[in-house]
Order: structure tokens, then C-alpha cells, then sequence
């Protein structure tokens, strides 16, 4: 097939829906990678909670996300695309805006009539209800406006945008935070989400069902929960492999206030934020390509360990460079095994129940975020505020990535679950 006939069937192949919805996953993930950049700044600088409390706060904030996610699929499919969609626009418009507005005057009575924690921690959590609401749709969209033979297209257009929008967020809030302060930051994470609100009633139309596509329900949903539940290898694999996402999360959790407090005061805390996006966006294609002989749970332990010893740059060099340079590291185990995770987990699956399963590989990301945060705080105050050796906070940390990776390797060759082979005989 010639390049001009492939480009004739993309271009035919996505009905309007699919390109509104995945533009608006820009804005959502802009909106909220921008938001999770400066949160633990924002916390500890502007709010004046403690090391331990900020670490729990943005950790609620991160883990909700994938906690609600699972159940949002069954959700969006009864109200529908378009209204799940504008609903999720409006009720993160207004999530943002009250983060940024917690030390606003009109919200003083409700502020001081109940602790400042619990006020915040409620409102941290409000931003999940709308996400839970958007992915399954856009995902869902996905699927329904595309044609078949460009359907693989159509999802990577969307990691596309995904990782567009996780990159854009943080350089936006890093250039808001530094020319109109800490709380505009989430006031332009609200108003993009806002403006999609607009874009999806204007321009969005309900995608066609296929006639064959099942239904989901929240009642369902609860039932796939027992059966990954119910399988203890499954729920093994997914607690161990929590530990990777407690390391991972201190990007945001962690790092921020470190580098204001012990590296530099006027560092652009967001900026360094966005080599992530940035290294996924760049570098996925070339290394996937190059690992693709590595076995699956081989990659998933060596994206681990180099997640987890990223921290080790930081914690000999303590510079605003070395935390460009860590983060970078911290990517390349992130694009090493990501893709091999999904991968893993669908072969745990019984046969027929692929999708249920892929549906919970997010808990580690949700359970990873929550503990991390209670855990980062903790020994971030410890180490830096107790002893006054902040860079040993950064050995703890990888300390739990190594441990999860050498957890893993024990799973693989002990555990060995029914229709898996070891990783050393699986090849891709």
C-alpha cells in the first residue's frame, strides 16, 4: 500500500468524535499534569502543611485517579459519551479552581469550621471523579469512531496526545508559577478544562455502539473485581509490583519540595517535571524497538531497577542539573517495562477474561501514589528535617525499588502462574 493510500484511510477512517475527543484529552492531561507539578509546592509553601502531611495530600491526589478510573467505564456507558464527557469537564473546572482558592476569603468559613486537612483532602479528591469519567470515554470513543483498518492508529494517536498534554502541563504551570504565582497555576488548569466543557456540547457526537459490544455495569464491574481478587497469584504480582509506582510517584511527591529546600529555592520545580513526558514522547519508539527481544517480565525487572537507582544521581550530585538528569533515567525504566507490563498481565489472565484483568492493572499506580505519599513524606521529613541528611531519603527510596525488583524475579521463578512460562522461555 502506498504512502498516499494509507494517508487517504487515516484520513477517512476517524469519524469527527474521535479527533474531539483525543484533542480534549490534551487539555486533560495539561490540565492535570500541570496541577500535580506544583501541588506539593503549593502545599508546603503557600498552605504551610508539614513535610509528612504534604506527602499524604498529594499522594490522595495522584492514587484517587486510579482507584475511580476502574469504575468509570460503567458509569460513562449509562449517562453516555457526550454527557460523561461535559460532566467530567465541569466538575474538574470546578476541582481546580477550588484547589487554588483554598486560602481565598470566600472560602474562610468553610475552611475554618473544619480541619484544613480533611477540607483539602476532600477537594484533592474531587479532580478523580472527572478523570474516572474522561479516559474511559475517550478510550471508549477511540474504539467506536474508528474504522477497523486504522484502529491501532487511532490508539496511538491517542498515547500521542496523552503524552503531549503530560509534557505541556508542566511547562505551563512552571512559566504561571514564576510570572503570576503558585495559585494560577490550577485557575489555568481549570480554565482548559473548562474550555473543553464548551468544545465537547458544540462539536461532539455520540459514537455509534457496535452492535456486539457488551454493556458494562457497575454491578459487573464489582463482580470483576472479586475475580481478580479471588486469584491470589494475580493479586501478588499486582501488590509487589506496587512498589515500583511508590518510587516512581516521588517525582511529584517528594522531589518538589526537596529541590526548593535543599537545592535550590527559585528552581523551576515544573520544568524539571517535564523531562518525563518528554523522554516517553522522544525516545518510546527507538527503545521499544531495541528491547523487543527481551522476555517480558525480564524488561518489566530492568525498567524497575533503573527507575528505582535514578534516585542514587540525585543523592550524589544534588544539583537542579542532576534532577534534569534523574528524571531523564527515571523514563527510560518507565518506557522499558510499561508497555511490557500490559503485556504481562494479559498473559496472567485466564483465557476470556483479558479485559477484566487489563481493567485492574491500574491498582498498583492508585495504591503505589497513596502509600508513596504517606511513605515520601515520612522519610523526607525524617531524613531532611530530623537528622538533616536529605539525601539519604533518596537511598530509602531506592532501597524499595531494588527490593521490588528482586521480589519480582523471586515471583517469576517460584510463583510461576498457571499458563505462564518462566520469563527466560517467553520472547516477543
Amino acid at each position: 500500500m502506498g504512502f498516499g493510500q494509507r494517508l487517504g484511510e487515516i484520513r477517512d477512517g476517524f469519524e469527527r468524535p474521535f479527533w474531539v475527543a483525543n484533542v480534549s484529552e490534551i487539555f486533560e492531561r495539561l490540565s492535570y499534569y500541570g496541577a500535580f507539578s506544583s501541588l506539593a509546592v503549593y502545599l508546603q509553601e503557600k498552605l504551610n502543611f508539614s513535610t509528612e502531611e504534604t506527602g499524604t495530600l498529594a499522594g490522595i491526589f495522584g492514587g484517587m485517579v486510579w482507584f475511580l478510573a476502574i469504575f468509570g467505564g460503567a458509569v460513562a456507558d449509562r449517562l453516555g459519551f457526550r454527557r460523561a464527557l461535559s460532566l467530567a469537564y465541569l466538575i474538574l473546572a470546578a476541582a481546580y479552581f477550588l484547589i487554588g482558592s483554598v486560602g481565598a476569603s470566600w472560602l474562610a468559613p468553610i475552611r475554618n469550621a473544619v480541619p484544613l486537612g480533611l477540607f483539602v483532602g476532600c477537594i484533592l479528591i474531587l479532580p478523580a471523579l472527572g478523570i474516572s469519567l474522561v479516559k474511559p470515554c475517550v478510550v471508549g470513543t477511540t474504539a467506536r469512531a474508528s474504522k477497523e483498518n486504522v484502529r491501532s492508529i487511532g490508539y496511538s494517536i491517542y498515547y500521542t496526545m496523552v503524552n503531549i498534554g503530560g509534557a505541556a502541563g508542566p511547562y505551563i504551570a512552571g512559566w504561571a508559577h514564576q510570572k503570576l504565582g503558585l495559585e494560577k497555576v490550577f485557575r489555568i488548569s481549570a480554565l482548559s478544562v473548562f474550555a473543553m466543557f464548551f468544545l465537547v456540547l458544540l462539536l461532539f457526537r455520540e459514537p455509534r455502539r457496535a452492535e456486539d459490544e457488551p454493556a458494562p455495569s457497575v454491578s459487573r464491574t464489582l463482580r470483576n473485581f472479586l475475580v481478580v481478587l479471588s486469584n491470589p497469584k494475580v493479586m501478588l504480582f499486582l501488590l509487589i509490583f506496587t512498589g515500583y509506582w511508590i518510587v516512581f510517584w516521588q517525582q511529584y511527591i517528594s522531589l518538589p519540595r526537596y529541590v526548593h529546600a535543599y537545592i535550590d529555592a527559585n528552581a523551576s520545580v515544573e520544568w524539571i517535571l517535564m523531562t518525563d513526558s518528554v523522554s516517553v514522547i522522544a525516545l518510546t519508539l527507538l527503545i521499544n524497538y531495541l528491547t523487543r527481544q527481551i522476555p517480558a517480565f525480564h524488561a518489566i525487572i530492568i525498567g524497575t531497577l533503573i527507575t528505582s537507582l535514578s534516585w542514587l544521581i540525585l543523592a550524589f550530585h544534588p544539583t537542579a542539573l542532576a534532577c534534569y538528569v534523574t528524571i531523564f533515567v527515571l523514563a527510560l525504566g518507565e518506557i522499558i517495562h510499561q508497555p511490557r507490563y500490559y503485556e504481562y498481565i494479559s498473559r496472567l489472565a485466564p483465557p476470556g477474561q483479558q479485559g477484566t484483568y487489563m481493567g485492574f492493572a491500574f491498582l498498583p499506580l492508585g495504591i503505589g501514589s497513596l502509600v508513596g505519599g504517606w511513605f515520601g513524606g515520612r522519610v523526607m521529613h525524617h531524613f531532611g528535617e530530623v537528622t538533616g541528611r536529605p539525601e539519604r531519603a533518596w537511598w530509602v527510596i531506592t532501597g524499595v525499588g531494588v527490593v521490588t525488583a528482586l521480589l519480582l524475579l523471586i515471583y517469576d521463578r517460584v510463583v510461576k502462574p498457571s499458563g505462564q512460562k518462566r520469563s527466560n522461555d517467553i520472547t516477543t
